[in-house]
């Protein structure tokens, strides 16, 4: 994959050296290994290497395209299309602007009203807005927060909005529950699946609008040097676990009314 400067990033950890990411405790000015500006930052990787947002998730226009010309209804379903896409990596502020471009894309196509494509520029600038990393130092995982964002532009709440704003506070809340109650270290994969899954529910329970709601199994473990195994509620080892245990249990009921 190429971005500014010709550099052959990695997905996984840093994208110039793989090297582990760290994460301090506070500010510190940091210039990027990519288009060289300086800002302020928290996350680098132990080799010293920081990419900026913007650096991070060059490429990601791409989704338009995707959205735009999407026909499924279910969200799950299109944000892993958004995954496969050349500039997504396996963590990173992208899946900020994923979780709710995907959402919004499901909603129109299952007979949600809005205004799509300029729609989808408001989600695009509002998700950019949120910094990677906001999970761990805000307390509020993006993914989360794109929901609260989905629901906000679908319903076009504003700060003086009355419903529309105490809905949208209530989609972020419940997706933050969500992804807090299964506990951390973050991966975007997952967050961003119980962000999605909790959106569906919450929008068919208060809009009305029923998007089609999957249980995705992870294929991505094997990119994730945190992830947390058979914690994860998509994890592939515990579906096959479950399924084998489905299976045996079905095995007995047979065997029982064979008798």
């Amino acid at each position: 994959m190429e971005m500014k400067g010709d550099w052959d990033l990695n997905r996984e950890e840093c994208l110039i050296c793989k090297a582990p990411l760290e994460y301090l405790t506070q500010d510190e000015v940091m210039e990027c290994a990519i288009c060289h500006k300086k800002e302020s930052s928290k996350t680098r990787c132990v080799a010293g290497h920081y990419v900026c947002n913007d650096c991070h998730t060059q490429g990601m226009d791409s989704i338009f395209g995707l959205c735009l010309s999407e026909t499924s209804a279910d969200p799950v379903a299109i944000l892993r299309r958004m995954m496969e896409l050349p500039f997504c990596h396996m963590h990173g502020p992208e899946h900020h602007v994923m979780v709710g471009a995907a959402l919004l894309t499901a909603y129109k196509n299952a007979g949600g009203n809005l205004e799509f494509e300029k729609s989808l520029r408001e989600m695009y600038s509002r998700g950019k807005a949120v910094p990677g990393g906001a999970c761990g130092f805000w307390g509020a995982c993006g993914a989360g927060i794109a929901t609260g964002q989905f629901l906000a532009i679908v319903t076009q709440s504003t700060p003086l909005a009355q419903e529309p704003w105490g809905l949208s506070n209530q989609m972020t809340a419940r997706a933050l529950k969500n992804i807090g109650r299964v506990g951390g270290p973050r991966c975007c994969k997952r967050d961003s699946f119980l962000a999605i899954l909790a959106a569906v529910d919450f929008t068919r329970e208060h809009l009305g609008v029923e998007m089609e709601r999957t249980i995705p199994v992870c294929s991505y473990s094997g990119r994730n040097n945190q992830c947390i195994g058979k914690r994860c509620p998509f994890s592939a080892a515990k579906a096959l676990e479950t399924k084998e245990i489905k299976t045996v249990k079905r095995a007995k009921l047979v065997k029982l009314s064979l008798k």
